[in-house]
């Protein structure tokens, strides 16, 4: 991602999940160059008491179906972590009411005594806050990872309802007026950064949640919110019912000719859940879906053409028809964004979504544009390679490639010209070494010590692990959930990092000391097959790295106003800078060597294997660039220059922006964007270009250590304390550009980011 997320009530309150979920760019096929106690000692501070909450909630809650149904809500309980092993569907209606209830009365008196002073607007207002996305953020949290029918409908029947609980509050007068009479106030200037940034952004917020608009206007723009609401959460739902219902039994081993052990594990595995009880990997059946693990293995190792051609046009137009079609979806959120940005006095969506991050349309077009043209050559180049080496192997297709044939053909040429097979990897990288190797390195950049913390906290799988983060004494400073398995009957796609708790004073018990943060972090890689660990393939170590990035900046921030602390407040296209910075340690040998040793001898992995990783790093980085650049100009034409109901549908934008950025057109027939969950059912619409955008941050920033010394321990942990105490530290209370300058001590360069990539050469 790329630079930062407004703290604002907007993105707390509104949104169908809790608040911005840090997701992992959308990862191309591409062979890789490779949340009890907060102290252990007396006196123990909890991380979040809901003082007296069931009792306040069942006095309160309208017509709860019995007293007994509120009091033993687990959402409603004084707990400490949310409990998620005790959460069920049939809590959420009668648990979120109430709270409703509560938090309306709460606003209500807010309003009565607010006064422009911190501690009668600011301190009430975060609390308000705070506990509804806590609770709702549990609920959508366990949606994400322990989906079901039930919670499906609970969530569906109560999202209205918390709309509109948000949307009164963003649009109340009492509290627009007072922050505008503190920003007003002889005392402004005797605030701390923070303390502005949250006032200017809770006033620009209130505006674009329509507080300034007429009655007629603020109950459409409402109208607009509540549906808007409903589509995304539907076409997220459409994703992965879509998902779900594709399998493919193969019982002819022919078939499946060429894929790896690990593999035909996975096959086999997914074949016995299904009801093939008898199946192995060595004889099958095998069932092939189209959950990340399981479509890539095909696409990347199938022989079996015709095998990898159907699996990719299912993946291609995947809720693209009958009741999961998406497209009547898309054409209706796009209507809503533009009405939406016009009610608001911008000419587009993509305007209105500029408002609250660091870039403008045209810059981000800008920069769009010129890492296009740096990318162009580059990928003509390795096209014309692809070709050629396809054709030395005796392929009939190498003069036409098709999309099902580029990640095959490209593994084998990686395997050829770096002698690097990635499935016999794998067995180098088990999840637990990993994991240590992580833990190493930023106890050595960062002096933190990451320690397990399981049965600590409550958890919703048994493959979920917890971990306490402590400082250099011993003390802990922060916790978190790591969930690493795919489980695609229950577990939506991709990777992703959350806030469950964020740190602040506010929830505190002595207003001295503060309310530990708590993160999760999601992925979705090949879980454990018979006695062998989860061995990953180099691909999904760089997106561990990077979603533990995310967590960091949650997690090692020393901001104490909360609703600026770790990821809260940061423009949204400054987000991804500490999680694309942390891939990069990744090819850092001291680190790489760390985590790469083979998970039943122990041996490292060897020197050469490291330099012709090292080498690989570039491998087709043209082609991978454009199709980031690719999902990122496709974003911002369908919010900037695209008419609903015009004379182009979005499927012929795609096609024309594929122009520019494809050198082999999408199919006819191509439905990607029914799928393109990060802008229509997360938050990255009119942002996905800040991938890119803060990968020239997170470049440069990684820049600095290039320059004290990758080989001097010394200058790194001089320079990595310096990233904590700027990049990971400041959160939201402070302009993300100051705070890079105050790290990089200027303004930020692309050319660390080209150069990495290599593409200086060919840039137009």
């Amino acid at each position: 991602m790329a630079m930062v997320i407004m703290a604002s009530l907007t993105s707390l309150v509104h949104s169908s999940t809790p608040k911005p979920l840090l997701r992992s760019r959308l990862r191309p096929p591409r062979p890789s160059a490779f949340h009890f106690r907060l102290r252990s000692s007396p006196p123990r501070t909890p991380l979040l008491r809901h003082s007296s909450v069931a009792a306040s909630f069942s006095d309160q809650a309208q017509s709860p179906p019995s007293s007994n149904t509120i009091e033993d809500n687990p959402l409603l309980q004084d707990f400490e972590f949310p409990p998620f092993d005790a959460i069920e569907a049939s809590h959420v209606r009668p648990g979120m009411r109430a709270l409703l209830k509560k938090l309306d009365d709460d606003l209500a008196e807010l309003e009565k005594t607010v006064q422009p002073s911190w501690s009668k607007l600011v301190e009430p207002l975060e609390r308000i806050v705070d506990r509804l996305s806590v609770v709702w953020g549990a609920v959508n949290h366990l949606k994400a990872v322990k989906d079901t029918p039930e919670l499906r409908s609970a969530i569906e029947e109560i999202q209205p309802e918390k709309i509109t609980f948000g949307l009164k509050l963003d649009q109340s007068k009492p509290i627009y007026n007072a922050f505008k009479a503190i920003k007003e106030s002889p005392d402004w200037a005797t605030l701390s950064y923070a303390r502005k940034r949250i006032v200017d952004s809770s006033i620009k917020d209130a505006v674009l949640s329509g507080i300034s608009l007429e009655d007629g206007e603020r109950e459409d723009f409402n109208k607009i919110q509540q549906e808007l609401a409903k589509l995304s959460k539907r076409f997220g739902e459409n994703v992965l019912d879509a998902t779900k219902k594709y399998e493919k039994l193969i019982t002819d081993q022919s078939e499946i000719e060429g894929l790896p052990a690990t593999a035909l594990g996975l096959a086999a595995q997914i074949a016995i859940s299904k009801g093939h009880e008898n199946a192995t990997a060595e004889n099958g059946p095998w069932m092939i879906t189209l959950d990340g693990p399981s479509f890539m293995s095909v696409m990347q190792h199938a022989k079996n053409r015709a095998l990898r051609e159907e699996i990719y046009r299912a993946y291609v137009t995947r809720a693209s028809s009958g009741d999961l079609d998406n497209t009547p979806v898309i054409d209706q959120i796009l209507k809503l964004r533009l009405a939406k940005a016009k009610l608001l006095g911008y000419n587009n969506y993509a305007e209105l979504s500029m408002a609250t991050k660091m870039a403008t349309v045209d810059k981000a077009e800008e920069l769009l544009e010129k890492l296009r043209s740096a990318s162009w050559n580059a990928a003509v180049q390795d096209m014309e390679e692809l070709k050629q080496f396809s054709r030395s192997q005796g392929a009939p297709e190498a003069d036409e490639l098709a999309h099902w044939d580029i990640s095959f053909w490209s593994e084998r040429l990686r395997e050829s010209k770096y002698e690097i097979n990635e499935e016999e990897l794998r067995p180098y990288f088990s999840l637990p070494k990993v994991m240590d190797g992580l833990f190493s390195l930023v106890k050595m950049l960062f002096d933190i010590d990451v320690v397990p913390a399981d049965g600590l906290a409550p958890v919703w799988n048994s493959d979920v692990k917890f971990y306490c983060i402590k400082d250099s004494t011993g003390a802990p400073i922060s916790y978190f959930y790591f969930d690493p398995y795919s489980r695609p009957f229950e577990k939506r796609g991709g990777a992703w990092m959350g806030e469950v708790f964020a740190r602040t004073r506010v929830f505190s018990h002595d207003k001295t000391s503060v309310r530990l943060p708590v993160a999760h972090m999601v992925c979705n890689q090949m879980p454990p097959v018979g006695d062998k660990p989860s061995l990953m393939t180099f691909r999904e170590v760089e997106t561990v790295f990077h979603e533990f990035g995310h967590a960091l900046q949650h997690m090692l921030t020393k901001q104490e106003e909360g609703l600026v602390a770790g990821i809260r407040g940061i423009e949204w296209d400054a987000v991804e800078l500490p999680s694309q910075f942390m891939e990069n340690w990744c090819y850092h040998r001291d680190t790489l060597m760390s985590i790469a040793k083979h998970y039943e001898t122990g041996e490292c992995l060897p020197e050469e294997i490291y330099q012709k990783l090292l080498a690989a790093r570039t491998f087709r980085a043209g082609t991978i660039s454009l199709r980031q650049l690719k999902f990122a100009t496709l974003d911002l034409e369908l919010h900037s220059k695209y008419v609903p109901g015009g004379p182009e549908s979005i499927y012929d934008v795609d096609q024309r922006v594929s122009e520019k950025t494809q050198l082999i057109h999408p199919l006819p027939e191509d439905r990607f964007l029914c799928g393109f969950s990060h802008i229509f059912a997360g938050g990255y619409a009119a942002g996905y270009y800040s991938y890119k955008w803060a990968e020239v941050l997170s470049a440069d920033a990684f820049s600095a250590f290039e320059d004290s010394g990758l080989n001097d321990d010394k200058a790194l942990r001089d320079t990595g304390y310096r990233f904590r105490d700027t990049i990971l530290a400041l959160g939201g209370g402070k302009d993300p550009l100051e705070v890079f300058i105050e790290f990089r001590g200027r303004e930020p360069s692309p050319e660390p980011l080209l150069r990495h990539n290599g593409l200086l050469q060919t840039t137009v």
